[in-house]
């Protein structure tokens, strides 16, 4: 990833890390700055795979903006992200009037669930980075995300809606799109599918994840 984050312009990336990022502390864990930084290596990657002709710096802000809304509403964060990042008065220096409704488009076409494609080859680079490719994130971000919705539930009915909700998501007619070539994401697929096949397997596999992860931080 250092190759990309080289060629972007530094003024930019330094106003990013400073001002933006820090602004993911008020998001729950699944969509913390790690996620962020998972979803702006992955965007590199795909690029690079993909052998695209895309402006980095464009890539760098859409995947730095993507989430910084779902701490005010999870379920319409995409718009309220792409309207925080286009009211970023900042930006104005960097980009053009053109450039910055491209990145506010492909901010609001990234969610798995939309129902039509990104309008942009920028909204399918960030799309199809933002979804999970390995087990162990779907076991961490399903289960924190369930959480912060409904933080009453018992640890049970968050296992329980993690394994509902990753079916819809990844099963054979999953709704989650990917737009480009990506053989790590099509293994993930396999073993993902695989995982989902049995309720109370899932759920336990589940239990001894978090309770892993929860004992590291102890």
């Amino acid at each position: 990833m250092k190759e990309y984050l080289d060629k972007i312009n530094p003024k930019l990336k330094n106003y990013i890390e400073n001002k933006i990022f820090p602004e993911y502390s008020k998001n729950e864990r699944a969509h913390d700055i790690n996620h962020i930084y998972y979803v702006i290596r992955r965007c590199f990657e795909l690029i690079k795979q993909n052998d695209l002709k895309v402006n980095f710096d464009m890539i760098f802000t859409i995947a730095s903006y993507h989430d910084i809304g779902h701490f005010i509403n999870p379920k319409e964060h995409e718009i309220i992200s792409a309207d925080m990042m286009y009211k970023d008065e900042k930006l104005k220096e960097y980009f053009s009037p053109e450039e910055r409704l491209i990145i506010k488009e492909a901010i609001e076409d990234h969610r798995a669930s939309a129902k039509s494609e990104p309008r942009s080859i920028y909204g399918k680079i960030v799309s199809s980075a933002d979804r999970n490719n390995t087990v162990e994130q779907c076991l961490e971000r399903s289960y924190y995300y369930g959480k912060r919705l409904e933080p009453n539930a018992t640890e049970m009915e968050l296992h329980k809606r993690a394994f509902y909700h990753l079916n819809k998501k990844f099963g054979e007619n999953g709704y989650a799109k990917f737009f480009l070539k990506d053989a790590e994401y099509e293994r993930f697929l396999l073993e993902i599918r695989k995982i989902l096949k049995d309720e109370n397997e899932f759920c336990k596999m589940q239990a001894d994840y978090i309770k892993m992860l929860e004992n590291k931080t102890e």
